[in-house]
């Protein structure tokens, strides 16, 4: 454990804490969150995971804008339902991410664990894009994504993060809670 691990880990609770109160201050404090496990990945060999956190930078951009100028009168998304062959759509991208990326860091890299970081990482860009846009399926995938690296974590003795994403499950939860309960989604066809 480092004291980079440690901020890292801090800010990722404040960033999903303001993420489960629709606060667009979620965003910025996440890109940071997100930058120095990018540095943290690299240094550990988890290459696939080192990926999502430079594609979440860009992901935490987007989310950002999203939240803020995003939806229909540019006045920012309201939390929203996905149809179920969007749902479906989302999963099977990340399947086959989850193939290719795995394909690639075990043909082509030292990674310590292709397939499954490669698998973790297509799913956890779905369920970030579906947060970017406030989609309430974005909590119930993010339950399966954090509980699964929960076990990964452990399993790679990097304690501190496995009791992040415990941590990130629980405030997951917590956020499907809390979406399920705003008004706009109510009135959402």
């Amino acid at each position: 454990m480092s004291w980079l691990e440690l901020v890292a880990a801090g800010l990722g609770i404040v960033a999903v804490c303001l993420t489960v109160r629709q606060n667009p201050w979620c965003w910025p404090i996440g890109l940071i969150m997100v930058l120095l496990y990018a540095w943290l990945f690299y240094d550990w060999r988890l290459y696939s995971n080192l990926l999502l956190q430079l594609l979440f930078a860009a992901l935490q951009l987007y989310g950002w804008w999203q939240w803020t100028r995003g939806g229909e009168r540019h006045d920012g998304r309201k939390v929203s339902r996905l149809g179920i062959a969007a749902v479906a759509a989302g999963l099977l991208s990340g399947v086959i991410g989850a193939w290719l990326l795995g394909y690639l860091m075990a043909t082509y890299t030292d990674a310590s664990s292709p397939w499954l970081d490669s698998a973790l990482t297509a799913f956890s860009l779905v369920a970030q894009l579906w947060m970017a846009q406030k989609r309430l399926q974005c909590w119930a995938l993010w339950v399966v994504v954090d509980l699964c690296y929960v076990a990964f974590f452990l399993y790679s003795e990097l304690y501190l993060t496995a009791g992040l994403y415990a941590a990130f499950t629980a405030l997951a939860v917590s956020g499907w809670l809390s979406w399920r309960r705003d008004p706009a989604l109510q009135c959402a066809p």
